[in-house]
């Protein structure tokens, strides 16, 4: 199996969170939200990660440790194609896949990242984009298809036509690429933009100039790439976060009577048989034994 890399980008001040905590460290489910990315990419047995850091990097640092992740720090925020070139003196000269994912989007689950590559590896393509269906995809960058199904290019909203902004198929942000063929390709990208900043996308375009295949991996589940921006999001994600967790837990032989109004932390273990009534908060690293009551004060009640 050929070598697996990631890069994580996190490196982003986060001025609509309109916050002093670092971004990427606002909690979900009482966890960092970068936490949760790095868990989802745990089971894929990366052979390295890098995380890409700016403001706040020390914050990161102490809260995630190095035994996780390297990181590279990015002085000045020049946009995302700047950011992964952060990472080539750790990872440019290895042959194999690099995961590029933002540290602001914590619901995507191992599964697609595990489906995102190995689609990529199957079709031989040099760059793979992960992308998602809306029903209104106003602001996102639309995928243009040639007829052999393949990327053709990524068009941002503003740049769109007519026609393609009706396209509902969208970049979510997250890529496969082959690892020298995406550094060799980020050396290319320019910054001639009203911004002025190296924009990832770029390198889909580079590749495919080049007449290297490009391909795309659509995710049904649109909402596994909700990118966390401002306090909306966080909430929206929080509750997702929360949905999943107690559906888990459910699906595992646990009874919650109302599953709107119970909150169950990442870690916390429970056992089937255990009955949750409403109002209850499990934290912490709590391990509920098969058969207990949890009543509304989140306090074992009785046993069955």
């Amino acid at each position: 199996m050929s070598k697996r890399y990631a890069v994580i980008l996190a490196a982003g001040q986060g001025t609509r969170m309109k916050s002093k905590l670092y971004k990427v460290l606002h909690p979900i489910v009482g966890k960092p939200m970068i936490q949760h990315v790095l868990n989802h990419l745990k089971p894929l047995q990366f052979d390295e990660k890098v995380t890409i850091v700016g403001f706040g990097a020390d914050a990161v640092k102490e809260e995630i440790g190095n035994d996780e992740t390297d990181f590279v720090i990015q002085k000045e925020q020049l946009g995302t194609a700047h950011a992964v070139q952060q990472a080539e003196e750790l990872l440019k000269d290895k042959e194999g896949t690099t995961v590029v994912v933002c540290g602001d989007t914590p619901l995507i689950k191992s599964g697609t990242f595990e489906k995102l590559l190995h689609y990529h590896i199957e079709n031989g393509s040099k760059a793979t984009i992960l992308t998602t269906e809306m029903d209104d995809p106003t602001g996102y960058g639309r995928i243009v298809r040639n007829q052999a199904n393949e990327v053709d290019r990524i068009v941002e909203h503003k740049d769109a036509s007519e026609s393609e902004r009706l396209i509902k198929e969208v970049n979510t942000g997250t890529y496969c690429f082959d690892n020298q063929f995406l550094f060799s390709a980020l050396k290319e990208v320019s910054n001639d933009n009203a911004q002025g900043e190296y924009y990832l996308p770029d390198v889909i375009e580079i590749l495919r100039n080049n007449g290297e295949k490009i391909s795309a991996y659509l995710t049904k589940d649109a909402e596994e790439t909700l990118g966390i921006n401002d306090r909306v999001a966080l909430a929206q994600a929080e509750s997702i976060m929360k949905r999943r967790i107690n559906e888990k837990h459910m699906r595992n032989g646990v009874t919650i009577i109302d599953p709107s109004n119970t909150y169950i932390g990442p870690d916390v273990e429970i056992e089937q048989d255990v009955v949750i009534f409403p109002g209850s908060i499990l934290s912490g690293e709590t391990s509920i034994k098969t058969e207990a009551i949890i009543g509304p004060n989140s306090e074992i009640v009785d046993s069955i």
